[in-house]
């Protein structure tokens, strides 16, 4: 039996040199990369794979586009469809495949778009435009921001994750219809600006994360009587250096492939920190927090095997890849950085 052969996407934006998706062979055992091809796309913010492996679906200017995934990894467009605001900044899919969901930044608005068996995105079943103020300190937060859309475990509901308002709205999810349903929200603290969110493997515990306040909330998830949702607050973990007086702020975050640990990444120092995940309880113990040698680390993957991990840093047009050590609680560089241009984020896809 061969090993298994793995690529990974690389979203950029494009207002100078880069065009579009670059695709690159991954080398888990060597933790390397190597660029093969780039798929010409405007301004890729995030992308997204399908559940069966099939379709790769991309933030363009014009809307979404999707992509049928061949063999070797190659992508082969299949077609475009306006999302019904701005460019959107994050996608999520339901288990089943069958929409679509897109968080607006710029405009705040999460919209759902149908998509066919065959992979092409069918058109829009909904959209939400998020209203209200937020406290007036900076323009990011002083009007609402969509930063990213989650479903829950259970399939009945997506999270929209907003930085600007400091909430995130739970709808409830007709999946008949096509409709969004407004039912709940998360409230988080003033100012905390809430960036991102992620569930843990086995459904039970939320984590959201909080660029202005710099901390990981973690909930245990729940939902009563089949039909509310409940996020019960259990920790609040930093993710900012004591020993620094340097702003910071952070970015994003991804669990190792075996749910054992939650990767971040903080703009503010550049640097990543590893958490250790308590799957009884959901907790997190901080494991280690190191620079990462690049500028604004704007996404992070970590590689199939959980011994390697990748940031991609924005402003200074570069990939690190890095080595864990667990048991020493440190990470090292681990080789020369990839050069490529404003990278925004990352998917490694098992091949077949």
């Amino acid at each position: 039996m061969g090993k298994d052969r793995y690529v990974a996407y690389v979203g950029t934006y494009t207002h100078e040199n880069s065009l579009g998706i670059h695709i690159y062979d991954v080398d888990v055992e060597k933790g390397s990369i190597k660029e093969r091809k780039m798929i010409p796309i405007s301004n890729s913010s995030d992308l997204i794979i399908s559940h069966s492996g099939k379709f790769l679906y991309s933030i363009a200017d014009e809307g979404v586009e999707a992509f049928h995934i061949l063999e070797d990894g190659d992508l082969q467009e299949i077609n475009k469809e306006w999302i019904g605001g701005m460019r959107g900044c994050y996608l999520e899919l339901d288990e089943k495949d069958r929409y679509l969901f897109v968080a607006g930044y710029h405009d705040a608005r999460v919209s759902m778009m149908r998509l066919d068996k065959d992979g092409s995105i069918a058109g829009i079943a909904d959209g939400v435009f998020h209203k209200g103020m937020g406290r007036c300190i900076a323009e990011r937060n002083s009007r609402p921001h969509v930063h990213c859309v989650k479903v829950t475990p259970d399939q009945k509901f997506l999270c929209a994750v907003d930085g600007g308002l400091d909430h995130v709205k739970i709808y409830r999810l007709d999946y008949d219809g096509g409709q969004l349903i407004n039912h709940d929200i998360i409230r988080c603290p003033l100012d905390s600006a809430p960036r991102a969110m992620r569930f843990s493997k086995d459904g039970k515990f939320a984590y959201i994360l909080c660029e202005l306040t710099n901390v990981v909330n973690v909930y245990r998830y729940y939902v009563l009587d089949g039909d509310n949702p409940e996020f019960e607050l259990i920790q609040t973990i930093s993710t900012g250096d004591p020993s620094e007086d340097e702003i910071c702020s952070a970015t994003t975050m991804e669990f190792s492939p075996d749910g054992n640990y939650l990767f971040c990444t903080d703009a503010g120092i550049n640097a990543a920190l590893v958490f250790a995940v308590d799957k009884e309880t959901g907790l997190l113990t901080q494991v280690c927090n190191n620079r990462i040698g690049g500028e604004f680390p704007k996404a992070i993957a970590v590689f199939p095997d959980g011994k390697h991990f990748m940031c991609l840093n924005h402003d200074d047009n570069t990939i690190g890849i890095f080595t864990m050590n667990y048991e020493g609680k440190y990470f090292l560089m681990h080789g020369k950085p990839v050069e490529v241009e404003t990278p925004n984020c990352v998917y490694i896809h098992k091949l077949g």
